[in-house]
This record gives C-alpha cells, structure tokens and sequence, in this order.
C-alpha cells in the first residue's frame, strides 16, 4: 500500500513539473518586446523561436543520461538549463546587459533544451510507475503543459501587469522552485509493479477518471477567469485558487482508496439478500456469456482468414499500391522494443514523423507567431488572451488524448485513427483565418488548433511507446520530435520571408518600432496560411496511411486483451 502511495504522489509531481515547465507556449508575450530591444527583423525574431525549438533536437540526450544518472540529476540539469538561458535573455530586455544577436540565438538555444529534459524526465516516470495505465498517466501530466501559459499570465499579472520582461524572469526561477518541491517523491520512487491485481488496475482506473474531472476543473477555471483579471489584486486572488486546484489532486487518490476500503469493510457486514441474489444473477449471466465466446477461439481466426480471402478476389489494380503503402515493412506487433537504428528503418516511423511534422509542429510554429499574428490584424492588446487561449485549449487537447483509454471497453478504435481524426480540424482552422482576418475567425483558428496540436503533443507519447516499445521511448521520441526544429526552421523562415516582404514592398500598412518594421493588414500572412493548410492536408493524408497499416496490430492487442479478461472472469467465478 506505501507502493501505490507513492506513486500517486510522483504522478502529482510530474503534473506540477508539466504544469509550469510549458515556457515555450509564452514567447509570443514577449517576443514584440524582445524584436523591439534587439532591433532586429521578423526574420531574425523568428530564428530565436527556431532556436527555443531546435533544444528539442537535443532532447535525446536526456533520454541517454537517464540511462546512466538518477532522474533528480537530469532534472536539475534542465532547471539550471532554464535559469541560464532565460535568465540571461531577461537581462538583455531589462537593458542591464548588451550581448550580440549570436548569444541570444543560444540563450534560446539552451532554454529550449530545458524543457525538452523536463519533458524526458516527466515521460519515464509515468512509464515506470504506471505500466498498466501508462496511457492515461501520459495523458493526464502532458495535459498541464498546456496550462503553463494560462499559469505565467496570472503570476505575471500578479506582480506587474504592465511588464512583458516579467515571463523571462519566471521562466527562468519558477521551474527551478518546482524541482525542488518534488524532488522528495522523485528520489523515493517505489520498486516497479508489473503484474497487478485486477481489482488495483479497476481502482487505478477510477482514480484516473477522477483526476480528469479535476483537470478538466482547472481548465475551465484558467480559461474563462484569466479574461477578467484587471488589476494584481483580482490576479492574486485567481492565482491562489489555481494553486489550490494544482494541489487537489494529492488528496484524490486517498479519498477513493478510503472509500474503497469502507466498502470492503463496512458495507459487507450489512447483508441484503436482495442484494446478493440479484449480484448472482448477473455473474452467472456474464459467466455464460464469456463461456459462448470462449468456447470456439479459433472462430475469430477463421472469419478473419476467409475476410482476407474473399478481399483478395476483390484485388486489383490496388494491389501494387497495397504492397508498397499498405503491407510493405509493417509492424506486426505492438510493445515491440525498437533500437535507433531499427527505427528510421520502419515505413511505420517515416510515415508518423511526416504526420506530426505537418500537423503538431504547424501548431507550435502558429503559436510562436501568434502575437505578429494578433498585430497585424490590429488586435495586438488580445496577445495574451490569444495565449491563453491557445494554451488552454492545448491542454484540453492533452485531455482529450485519454479518450482511447477511457472508451477501450465500449470503442474498439486504433489510437493512431483518433490521431487521424484530431489533424482533421488543422487544415480548416488555417484556411478559416487566411478568409477571414476577423477577430473571431483568429479566435475560432486559435481555439481549434490549440486543441488539435495538444491531443497531437500528448497522444503521440503514448504512440510512440506503443509502436516502438515502452523502455526505448525516452529515447524513441526524442528523435520523433527532431521534426520540431526542422518544420520550425522551415515554416517559420516561409513565414518570416512574406511577412518581411509584405512590410517592405508598401502593398500594406507599415510603421516601425525601434529600429524593426511591422507589417499591419491581412496579406502579412495570408499566403503563409494558405500554405500551412495545404501542409497540414498532408500531414492528415500520412496519419491516414499510418492508420491502415497500424490497425491489425492494435485489432490484435484488443483480441488478446479480451482473452486475458475473459480468463481472469472466469477464474474469479
């Protein structure tokens, strides 16, 4: 029982971990400020973006040194990584230091490696510490990444509402106190369990349900009060009860395991005949049900064979196509432990990195963009609700990714099919913007893409350990997510090219601010939206093909999951 305590505690560490080392999803409140003291171009604005991104390239490494330091070193590690690099980019905005542009470029460099750590460390102790429901605590912790945003508004708007240099210093300190907070629980983690009893797995499940409500609270609570904050003292106030919320789900876990316990103490001393005879008849009904499925296994097997069969008739000139998209180099297997070399030799793997590459990374390149974004359409005061909104609703993308868990007994659905379905939404919500430059289409864009991105961000995790094996993935994904820095470089310099150009040819309103130009009016990023459509269609078109050649592994994981079921139902009656 300490065991499951324990590991309760760790799993609200790492939510307070993911909560408040998202620092990433805050640059737009700052990056006017920062283009404004550095007096540089959008170009040279976006290759510090491209920077904070480019540190996830590196995020590999964590996933080595957890091989050969304890997890408090690694963790350290990233808090002292964030404290040099924003520290010191919040001196240069302060004005109390002058540093070249190259310098800046690898403050950005390092924070952004920072938070790729963070990442990595948060990552194993779910994979460690929940086996069984690894899925649900992966989505559950990555879900309060996107409430770091939210979270560094109201302690900014705390202190000093009327200072954007203030996210600097935050970034830089608050993961720091963090690491420190939970670094009790990370150095006592509890000996791994592997095998646990059904009815602890039914309990755990429970538990998991419980903290989504709360999450979902949280949310709620940071989206639609952070808009009413007007002065530090109505931000305090909000800071508090979000502090209180962070702290609530420590005391979940105890409240249903007390619960839990009465029921198997107090309750079975009160015997209801009623009770019992009707607790009869269903176990009998279920035992004869399992008894009908169980009776013929290799039934399943046959109709499957015989589908196969008559589809092969059907075959024709789809048949090549098939064999090279379909059927070539498939994963067979799902949990199966993959090497780096293994892996950038799976179609499977390409196909998922062009996937996230067009849709994940599109998101977190229009989020780095969204403050020039809000400017240029004259909305520049709604920065930091556009951030707020952005994260937000990022985070209840986090959540949404729990779904495949929650549903597994009633949907039988391949988690890289729900991947498929959330980058549907991408390709409207840009191509929503670039027709309409209204501030509720940017509003609406916002909202949709901070949803998708989120369950891309949180889900993907989970994918990856699935398909590529549990233990690799500190490493798996890390080099997953080299697409970061690749689509940032990319689309944001496509983006910054037109921008730029838009701002110098005069076809829009222009003024400068400092020595930097700012382009104001709809075509500074009306043909980069178009683009980032047409890219995002991509990205779903590869997730499609993903899913067809992923679904008979996941159709095999629910076959043999049923069957382990049905035999541990069977054994209990």
């Amino acid at each position: 029982m300490v065991g499951q305590s324990r590991k309760w505690t760790i799993l609200v560490a790492t939510i307070w971990i993911q909560a408040f080392t998202g620092t990433n999803f805050d640059f737009s409140s700052y990056s006017s400020d920062l283009k404004s003291v550095l007096g540089i171009s959008q170009l040279q604005l976006n290759y510090l973006s491209v920077a904070s991104d480019m540190g996830k390239a590196f995020g590999w490494c964590s996933g080595v040194a957890l091989l050969y330091v304890p997890m408090s070193v690694v963790m350290f590690m990233a808090a002292l990584m964030g404290l040099v690099g924003y520290g010191l980019q919040w001196a240069v905005i302060l004005k109390l230091i002058s540093v070249p542009y190259i310098l800046v470029f690898c403050m950005c460099l390092l924070a952004g490696c920072s938070i790729s750590w963070f990442n990595t460390v948060c990552y194993m102790l779910c994979i460690r510490n929940f086996p069984t429901n690894r899925s649900l605590a992966l989505s559950l912790t990555i879900s309060f990444n996107g409430v770091s945003a939210a979270l560094y508004t109201l302690i900014a708007n705390a202190i000093n509402p009327d200072s954007n240099s203030i996210y600097l210093c935050l970034n830089g300190f608050v993961p720091l106190l963090v690491s420190c907070l939970v670094l009790v629980p990370i150095l006592r983690q509890p000996p791994s369990q592997k095998n646990l009893p059904a009815e602890t797995v039914k309990r755990d499940a429970f538990i998991f349900l419980v903290l989504n409500v709360v999450a979902v609270v949280t949310g709620l609570y940071l989206l639609l009060l952070n808009s009413i904050v007007s002065n530090a003292v109505v931000a305090r106030v909000l800071l508090v009860g979000a502090i209180f919320l962070l702290v609530v789900p420590l005391c979940m876990p105890g409240i249903v395991c007390a619960r839990d316990w009465a029921s198997r103490t107090i309750l079975p001393s009160i015997n209801f005949q009623f009770l019992d005879s009707a607790s009869f008849t269903l176990v009998d009904i279920e035992d004869l049900e399992l008894r009908k499925r169980l009776v013929s296994p290799t039934s399943e097997l046959v109709e499957i064979s015989s589908n196969g069969a008559s589809g092969d008739l059907k075959v024709s000139c789809k048949e090549t196509f098939e064999k090279v998209l379909i059927e070539k180099n498939r994963l067979l297997v799902l949990g199966e432990e993959h090497s780096a070399s293994l892996l950038i030799q799976r179609w499977d793997f390409w196909l998922y990195y062009v996937a996230y590459f067009c849709s994940g990374t599109l998101g977190i390149v229009y989020s780095n963009n969204l403050g020039q974004i809000s400017q240029s359409l004259g909305f520049s005061s709604r920065t930091s609700s556009m951030v707020t909104l952005y994260s937000t609703c990022s985070f209840f993308g986090r959540l949404l990714s729990a779904a495949p868990d929650i549903l597994r007994d009633k949907v039988h659905f391949a988690r890289t099919g729900w991947l498929t379905a959330a980058i549907v939404v991408t390709p409207f919500a840009f191509f929503l913007l670039a027709a309409s430059g209204s501030e509720t289409a940017l509003s609406a864009t916002t909202a949709l893409i901070g949803l998708s991105s989120g369950f891309i961000f949180s889900a993907a995790v989970s994918i990856t350990s699935e398909l590529f094996g549990p233990n690799s993935a500190g490493v798996n994904h890390n080099i997953l997510i080299t697409n970061i820095p690749l689509g940032s470089i990319l689309y944001g310099l496509q983006a910054a090219l037109v921008y730029d150009s838009q701002a110098a040819g005069g076809s829009v309103n222009i003024f400068s601010l400092g020595e930097a130009l700012v382009c104001m009016g709809r075509q500074c990023y009306f043909q980069t939206l178009i683009w980032w459509g047409c890219i995002s269609i991509l990205g779903l078109v590869s997730c499609f093909f993903l899913f067809l050649r992923t679904k008979p592994a996941y159709e095999q994981l629910d076959r043999k999951q049923f069957r382990t079921e049905s035999y541990e139902a069977m054994s209990t009656t």
